[in-house]
């Protein structure tokens, strides 16, 4: 029997990521052709969230080291004035942690494996794990929030998670 404190990794979907936020990628998203003809415009991917006073969107670079598995995870945070959106720059493999929330505690922790291509974007106040690369230093195109107010929770877990590489 497995610890029930083990998480193993699931492929990353639509349906499966839904309660999350969205999942960013080219596979059934409305698209069209622009620019005479010379590029594909694939429309309104994520639902960019912000809150809070005088916010305003932000687009950043972040440059994540490798992580191995299993990992050890004792760290997850949220951010409840804004979404936050994560498309990697190259096919490197990486996870998308994120849990439910129950009476401000995350609970019912899932771990995601994007193919190659697919991005996220996670929605406003929902628990997730921190940038998490797979193998290799990876860098990550960033949509998130920026204005006045505290757009940072985290929650330490007394007992880390394990993130199990196994399907």
């Amino acid at each position: 029997m497995a610890d029930p404190r083990t998480i193993f990794i699931e492929p990353l979907t639509a349906t499966a990521f839904a309660p999350f936020g969205q999942v960013i990628e080219r596979e059934g998203a409305h698209h069209y052709p622009i620019n005479a003809g010379m590029t594909e415009r694939y429309h309104d991917l994520a639902r960019i969230e912000l809150g809070g006073v005088h916010p305003r969107p932000l687009i950043s670079l972040f440059h994540g080291q490798p992580y191995a598995l299993p990992l050890a995870l004792t760290l997850v945070e949220r951010h409840p004035l804004g979404s936050q959106a994560f498309f990697p720059l190259s096919e490197s493999p990486w996870l998308v942690i994120v849990a439910e929330d129950e009476h401000g505690t995350p609970v019912r922790l899932r771990a995601f494996r994007p193919a190659p291509g697919q991005g996220v974007n996670i929605a406003m106040n929902t628990w997730h794990g921190v940038l998490t690369p797979l193998e290799r230093d990876s860098d990550y195109l960033v949509v998130d929030r920026g204005g006045e107010g505290n757009n940072l929770e985290e929650h330490h877990f007394e007992t880390p998670w394990i993130i199990d590489g196994r399907p």
